[in-house]
């Protein structure tokens, strides 16, 4: 059974991410899962359902929820998997893909926006998220491998290691570019390397770390 839309307005906007080109059902219900609200400061709050990325301090963001929907669903996820997220930022994603996977384990750099979220996913009553602080850049290598990992910041390239902890035909959505335009990639493992396809322009605050941008 999918699970129940957390509020009007989270199932309002859910139902037209059909006409934004998103198919997948089970997507389309977590999207709808999820008070995208309790997951930004108070001040934005009023703005949850206008589809932009929000300030949520420290200078980073919550993606717009299409573009958290698009690569939620680029990741081709089924139920049974594992997912590295870099980025946790305000939660929002984890909370998305907890409801379609098994595991979700997400790293966040910065200790002051990691503790809100744990906190607010907690409140939420998601259970299956693991919270890693450190240099997304270089994954979270105790937890793999992943069935799929998703970079919620700008790379100047694919880090290498988020590639090594990638199973075999698992799929990495992640923006790639420089500070200022990029293209969501996403990068599926085989066993003979990698296949790139892009999937369209966005814009991303940079992936600080050692494989990413310098601060």
């Amino acid at each position: 059974m999918p699970p129940e839309p957390a509020t009007p307005e989270a199932a309002a906007f859910a139902e037209t991410l059909r006409g934004r080109g998103i198919t997948d059902e089970r997507v389309i219900a977590a999207v709808a899962a999820v008070d995208r609200a309790r997951l930004m400061p108070p001040e934005q709050r009023s703005t949850a359902w206008v589809d932009a990325a929000r300030p949520i301090g420290e200078g980073q963001t919550i993606s717009q929820p299409s573009l958290v929907a698009m690569m939620t669903e680029a990741l081709e996820l089924t139920g049974d998997e594992t997912v590295l997220e870099i980025g946790t930022g305000s939660g929002y994603q984890a909370a998305i893909l907890a409801h379609l996977c098994q595991r979700v384990v997400t790293v966040e750099r910065l200790a002051e926006l990691a503790e809100p979220a744990r906190k607010a996913l907690g409140e939420l009553g998601i259970d299956n998220v693991t919270f890693r602080t450190g240099d997304g850049t270089l994954g979270a290598p105790e937890d793999g491998p992943y069935d799929a990992i998703v970079v919620t910041a700008a790379a100047p390239d694919v880090p290498p290691a988020l590639v090594e902890q990638l199973a075999e035909g698992g799929r990495l959505v992640i923006p790639v570019g420089d500070r200022f335009t990029q293209d969501l990639l996403r990068v599926r493992k085989t066993a003979e390397g990698t296949d790139r396809t892009v999937l369209c322009g966005c814009r991303f605050v940079p992936l600080i770390g050692q494989q990413g941008w310098d601060e």
